[in-house]
C-alpha cells in the first residue's frame, strides 16, 4: 500500500534458487532409462523419472499451471524461480484419450508444492500403455544456470527432494 501511496517500486524478485519435490511416490531415475527416445535423449529437455507406486501426482513447486493437456496425462507448471516442469505421466498414455485419468486443477491455477494435481489408474495405464515410467521436465533449460539431480528409491510425492535448481537472473 505505502509503495503505492509513495510511488515507490516493489523490489520483490523471484527466487533464482529452488528445490523441486517428487510429484510421484516411486524409483526416482534418470531420463536415460526412459524407454522413449523423446526423454531419454532430452529432446524435450533435462530431468528425471519416477516409476510410480502409486496413482496421483502432486506439484513439485509452488506456481502456476501454464498448461494441462486435455487428456489429463501431462501437466506444465511455472515455478516461482521461472522454471517450466512438465510431468508427463506415463508412456503412450496420450492414446487413452483421458481413460483412467482425473485433473484436479486448471491452466491458469495457482498451486502450492504438495497440491494434487491428477491422479490416474496405474493398473489400467499398465495394461493399456507402453509404460508407467513419468519423466519430470525442466523444459526451458534456456533458463536454467545449474540443476542438481537427486536420485532415490523411495521418493515419497510432495516430500521427496528431486531437483535443485538455479536460474538465470
Amino acid at each position: 500500500m505505502f509503495k503505492k501511496l509513495f510511488g515507490m517500486k516493489d523490489t520483490t524478485e523471484a527466487p533464482t534458487e529452488e528445490v523441486i519435490l517428487a510429484p510421484l511416490s516411486g524409483k526416482i531415475t534418470e531420463l536415460s532409462e526412459v524407454p522413449d527416445p523423446t526423454f531419454s535423449q532430452k529432446m524435450m529437455g533435462d530431468g528425471l523419472a519416477i516409476v510410480p507406486t502409486e496413482g496421483e501426482v502432486v506439484s513439485p513447486v509452488d506456481g502456476e499451471i501454464i498448461q494441462f493437456f486435455h487428456t489429463k496425462h501431462a501437466i506444465g507448471i511455472r515455478s516461482l524461480s521461472g522454471a517450466e516442469i512438465l510431468i508427463h505421466v506415463g508412456l503412450e498414455t496420450v492414446s487413452m484419450n483421458g481413460e483412467g485419468f482425473e485433473g484436479h486443477v486448471r491452466e491458469g491455477d495457482k498451486v502450492k508444492a504438495g497440491d494434487r494435481l491428477i491422479t490416474f489408474n496405474l493398473d489400467l495405464i499398465n495394461e493399456k500403455a507402453s509404460s508407467t515410467i513419468t519423466p519430470i521436465v525442466i523444459t526451458n533449460g534456456e533458463k536454467v544456470e545449474s540443476l542438481e539431480k537427486k536420485l532415490s528409491d523411495q521418493a515419497l510425492k510432495g516430500q521427496t527432494e528431486m531437483f535443485h535448481i538455479k536460474t538465470k537472473a
